[in-house]
């Protein structure tokens, strides 16, 4: 594990603050079970404000959640795939990576789907995702190729009725950009060096 990931955990960090910002709309909404319609207008990505100079919504939307299932899924996938990426990426690679994932998520839900209220961290986890399993391949020098396969085959699964799917791509891609990108710049931490030795007997 990278040392600087160790010492800050980013991974539950992220989920604090996910629970906190869930828990403070919750309390503005009046419910526990959902967050109301009009705190997710308030701070959720609302591609019309967004469109009116309000772009501060792309990053606040990261952390605002439908309900608590919603919530709850995030954050298990989360800890899933943020605990593995703190092994490979140091600090300030893990956040560059599950932000901009979350803000290309956003973006590109901007870009195509301009009427949609939009909301969750669901893209920047898919480029958590996304970077580590191309990250994993890369780094040892294996085909990327069935990294790819996987990912996608998780975006798939993914795909349904009132999933922004957008937001997930938009995250997966960005993230297996940059876990490439880091594992072709990474230099092998060990050498490792085959001696043989050979006997023969007449």
């Amino acid at each position: 594990m990278h040392k600087n990931s160790k010492i800050s955990m980013p991974t539950f960090a992220l989920i604090a603050a996910n629970v906190v910002v869930y828990v403070f709309t919750a309390f503005l909404g009046g419910s526990f079970l959902q967050t109301s319609d009009p705190v997710l207008v308030a701070f959720g990505q609302d591609n019309y404000a967004v469109m009116r100079g309000e772009v501060w919504r792309l990053f606040s939307a990261i952390f605002v959640h439908a309900d608590i299932v919603h919530l709850f899924g995030n954050m298990f996938f989360l800890l899933i795939f943020g605990l593995r990426a703190e092994e490979m990426f140091d600090m300030k690679e893990y956040m560059l990576i599950y932000f901009l994932s979350g803000l290309a998520g956003g973006s590109l839900t901007l870009a195509l789907w301009p009427d949609t209220l939009s909301v969750g961290a669901s893209g920047a986890i898919f480029g958590m995702l996304g970077a580590t399993i191309v990250y994993a391949k890369r780094a040892i020098g294996q085909s990327i190729i069935t990294a790819l396969m996987y990912a996608f085959f998780l975006f798939f699964l993914n795909v349904g009725e009132n999933v922004n799917y957008l937001a997930h791509f938009g995250g997966l891609v960005v993230g297996l950009l940059l876990g490439y990108v880091l594992a072709s710049s990474r230099k092998p931490t060990q050498t490792i060096t085959y001696n043989y030795k050979y006997s023969y007997s007449k």
